[in-house]
């Protein structure tokens, strides 16, 4: 993929930050966390975007993913690399002492998106979110400087929560590109077909099944939550930004009566700042 295909992780930020459910790189951080975040932010969304996103004619995927893995070995093992969105990288990879593994497991997460369209059970979900989430919450940490294996597993609940919002967010547009996120155990349980997803407006059923699904997600964010109190400094605002715009998420859902197909779910600014304040007031009592 050629330099002009790739859109700059600023330019991407952009776009995309009124569709986020929470603040990726709060306004108030300072400039050098900010720029670590933006960057970090601009490399995943690429790799999102390589795995499901239309691709310039000729690309491939899973060529397009292999580079990118690539591009970051050679960065790591100091040698020179020509990848637009690696090289924004650097300075952060050097400055935050970056875990290739966690970006390498990014890599990976959509070259499974290949060919993973469906998980029988919400274990399988689970582990899937090992390598499509929580590499970003471990990446976060190393951003502030506040990595420990006690704060990891909190971050990972928190990532894999916000990954199960996400999904339930998309039932409609995983759909359309063929993928299904919510575990064929408990469509089977809740008597959904795939062919209800599909539709202009959920179905009590699907309803049904979304809100407990929602629920599951709150209670992996709940178990998460005292990451918060476990970090100081403008850890625990950044940490604090995105498990209000969870539960603000999980909020607006529920205020749809849990239909994702009829209506577009984005959590309210308003509601997002309350949980804000309540997350780090409560962290910092």
């Amino acid at each position: 993929m050629s330099q002009q295909t790739v859109v700059p992780a600023v330019h991407r930020l952009a776009q995309a930050r009124a569709q986020e459910n929470f603040p990726v790189a709060l306004r108030v951080l300072p400039r050098r966390h900010r720029r670590h975040l933006v960057a970090i932010y601009g490399y995943a969304r690429h790799v999102d975007d390589v795995g499901d996103e239309p691709l310039a004619p000729g690309v491939d995927r899973l060529a397009e993913l292999n580079r990118v893995e690539a591009e970051l070995r050679a960065l790591y093992a100091g040698r020179t690399v020509s990848h637009p969105v690696v090289r924004a990288l650097a300075s952060t990879v050097a400055d935050c002492d970056l875990p290739l593994d966690a970006l390498v497991r990014l890599v990976e997460a959509n070259r499974v998106d290949q060919r993973v369209t469906r998980y029988e059970t919400f274990a399988q979900l689970v582990d899937y979110c090992t390598l499509s989430a929580n590499p970003v919450g471990e990446l976060v940490l190393h951003v502030f400087g506040q990595v420990g294996q006690a704060r990891r597993e909190l971050s990972d609940r928190i990532c894999t929560a916000l990954q199960l919002v996400e999904h339930l967010q998309d039932v409609a547009e995983d759909h359309r590109r063929g993928r299904i996120y919510l575990p064929a155990e408990d469509l089977e349980r809740f008597g959904v077909g795939e062919d209800e997803l599909s539709r202009p407006a959920a179905s009590r059923a699907l309803r049904e099944l979304v809100a407990f699904e929602a629920e599951r997600a709150r209670a992996w964010l709940d178990a998460g939550a005292p990451l918060v109190s476990a970090l100081h400094g403008w850890a625990r605002l950044a940490v604090g930004g995105y498990l209000a715009g969870g539960r603000a998420t999980l909020d607006a859902l529920a205020e749809v009566d849990h239909d994702p197909l009829r209506w577009t779910v984005r959590p309210r600014r308003g509601r997002m700042l309350r949980r804000l304040a309540s997350a780090t007031v409560r962290s910092a009592g």
